[in-house]
């Protein structure tokens, strides 16, 4: 018999959605997410709780809320360890040696046979085998980490930046030529603003990837303190609320990341067909 409100709820979600949809607006968008969204939640915790489901196994969205509630403190100093200090600026500067490095490559066909190959090599490293060396190097604290994600967000910066600088055409280059532009005029003018996409698909590819390698390298070694450190101690503990609770504040983390540079992007693109909905 507990399956029948289970099913009840998922029919009648399914239901409501499917109608909302045939109304292509703003706002039923936004209704269809966030009731697609309350209907898993409550089918989740209907489940856990009709065939009682043990927390470590999986816990109930009302565990997890209630948990995120009582550690705040807890979760707002892992927050700030691993993503503002380890993820945060391990991408800023992995974005910044990226977009350089594809400007020098772009400059020099030298490097460019030279340094790409390398890059590649780079970014097939394991993350569980260069986190371990970096941690040895730079310490346990987040500065380890923010290596680790400049070494995981580089590269998908690089080819992006270097395939929207080529993006151009020849009449494009040849037309800026005919009035005397220099490289550096044609790169800040022409060629640059024209990789503005491929550049933003690559920093908007490389937040996910920031926050799973800060997380990750954690588990090498780091301070009392961090998502990462928190989640393996945690398992160690079988509080799995908190576990989740961590996963949540990641995921809410990272989708605010992804949004951030998805706005910024849709003010500095404005021009290309993609933002024109």
């Amino acid at each position: 018999m507990a399956a029948l409100p289970i099913l009840a709820v998922w029919l009648g979600s399914w239901g409501l959605n499917a109608w909302l949809s045939r109304f292509d607006t703003r706002l039923t968008r936004v209704l269809v997410a966030l009731i697609f969204g309350a209907s898993i939640l409550i089918l989740w915790e209907m489940i856990v709780r009709a065939y009682d489901v043990p927390a470590v196994i999986l816990p109930a969205p009302s565990q997890i809320a209630e948990s995120f509630a009582s550690n705040t403190r807890t979760l707002w100093i892992d927050f700030v360890q691993t993503i503002l200090k380890g993820a945060l600026s391990g991408w800023l500067i992995g974005a910044a040696a990226a977009i350089g490095t594809a400007i020098a490559i772009d400059r020099s066909p030298f490097l460019q046979r030279g340094l790409l190959p390398i890059g590649n090599f780079v970014a097939a490293l394991p993350i569980v085998g260069i986190a371990p060396i970096l941690v040895m190097w730079f310490g346990f604290d987040w500065q380890s980490k923010a290596a680790v994600v400049v070494v995981m967000v580089f590269f998908p910066i690089l080819v992006n930046t270097i395939a929207g600088l080529a993006a151009t055409d020849a009449l494009q280059r040849d037309l800026i030529a005919t009035w005397s532009a220099g490289y550096w005029q044609s790169l800040w003018k022409l060629r640059l603003p024209a990789a503005l996409p491929f550049i933003f698909n690559g920093l908007k590819i490389s937040t996910t990837l920031a926050l799973i390698g800060a997380i990750v390298a954690e588990f090498f070694g780091s301070p009392t303190r961090g998502m990462g450190f928190r989640i393996s101690t945690a398992v160690g503990q079988l509080d799995m609320p908190l576990v989740w609770a961590e996963i949540v504040v990641a995921a809410l983390a990272g989708s605010a990341f992804y949004g951030i540079v998805a706005l910024i992007e849709a003010r500095l693109t404005f021009w290309h067909p993609s933002q024109r909905t």
